[in-house]
């Protein structure tokens, strides 16, 4: 006898019920139907506040400098770039990262830690222009300021001196923190970096000052393009193989994951982000805190050129590679795409053009 208000059913139908995974009863094309149901039922959303946007900024020029393996990226001067972080805040990007270019460099970098560096001065103007409508960051390392073009400072031997880089770092940390960084993302790879950068800022009563570490950031082809934008070379064709992760290995990266969250990092990073989804989702498994990815300037400037060629949608494929890296695991990605992408969310005429 069936339960009060139950149906009489036939075995056949219990047979092919949905849960049995059988079709004719089991039908996922059901749930793509129309877009709005496909919309109802997406997994994963990618919002502008997801977004962080790098720039550039540049000393000593006097009109923004185009990139040209980065399409529709410049080097701006500080007027350029503060108009820039104002579309930025207004389109509702959830963050902003800055790299400096330095007019001189040396040995050391110590651009990056001057107070009146052009990343310092920035930073002020930054934090002071939109600094409660989006979160002001700044990447933390020497690449840019250095005549040799490593992430650190050199030995005797032409390697990187892991123990006296982070006595650099920690300067410029300090150096970000009170030019008026919200968040430091130190990029090296040096082993302990998380850890002097925190005792820095402490130290120096900056305990607001969060972390974002370039955990686990591979010694990539797809960097390309980025130290154009930074005018980096590294000295005698060298690589920073010795440093920055073989991308043979995925294991290792739950190594420096957690090594920096130990260290003190409040976020971390995984760079590149599309080659390397794997990575990104096994992080994400491991740890709770905030998880970044870096969709790359290579990553960025193939679909800008296949689409030039009219090999690809650039709107679609775009789109589908920031979705694909959210999917994996990512809360945050840091892409060019930023401010296209956000015109393109709010429906902001002319946002299939290249930006800036």
């Amino acid at each position: 006898m069936s339960s009060r208000g139950a149906t009489p059913y036939d075995a056949s139908v219990v047979a092919h019920h949905p849960t049995n995974s059988r079709f004719p009863v089991r039908r996922p094309r059901r749930l793509r139907a129309s877009a709005p149901l496909r919309e109802l039922v997406a997994e994963t959303h990618l919002e502008p506040r997801s977004l962080i946007a790098p720039l550039f900024v540049r000393e000593g020029i006097t009109e923004p400098q185009p990139i040209a393996s980065l399409p529709g990226v410049v080097q701006h001067t500080l007027p350029s770039l503060l108009a820039e972080a104002e579309v930025l805040a207004d389109l509702g990007v959830g963050g902003i990262i800055l790299f400096g270019v330095p007019s001189t460099k040396d040995a050391i970098g110590s651009g990056a830690f001057d107070p009146e560096g052009i990343v310092q001065v920035a930073l002020g103007e930054l934090a002071a222009r939109v600094g409660d409508r989006t979160v002001v960051m700044a990447d933390l390392c020497v690449d840019e300021y250095t005549d040799h073009g490593h992430c650190g400072i050199l030995d005797g031997h032409g390697s990187v001196d892991n123990d006296a880089t982070l006595e650099i770092y920690a300067k410029i940390a300090v150096a970000q923190a009170r030019a008026g960084a919200q968040v430091v993302a130190p990029s090296g790879m040096m082993d302990g970096q998380v850890a002097t950068i925190r005792a820095a800022l402490d130290a120096e009563g900056f305990t607001s000052t969060a972390i974002l570490a370039y955990a686990a950031k591979y010694a990539s082809g797809l960097y390309g393009p980025f130290r154009d934008a930074v005018d980096c070379t590294i000295v005698g064709g060298g690589d920073r193989k010795g440093y920055q992760q073989d991308w043979r290995n995925g294991r290792e990266a739950l190594v420096e994951v957690l090594a920096d969250l130990d260290e003190g990092a409040d976020m971390v990073m995984v760079k590149p982000a599309l080659a390397y989804l794997d990575v990104i989702a096994a992080v994400r498994a491991a740890v709770d805190v905030p998880l970044a990815a870096y969709h790359v300037s290579g990553e960025y400037s193939m679909i800008k050129a296949a689409a030039a060629n009219g090999w690809i949608d650039h709107d679609v494929v775009a789109t589908e590679h920031l979705t694909a890296i959210k999917r994996a695991g990512a809360d945050i990605i840091l892409t060019y795409f930023a401010r296209w992408f956000a015109e393109r969310y709010h429906g902001v005429a002319g946002a299939g053009a290249e930006g800036s």
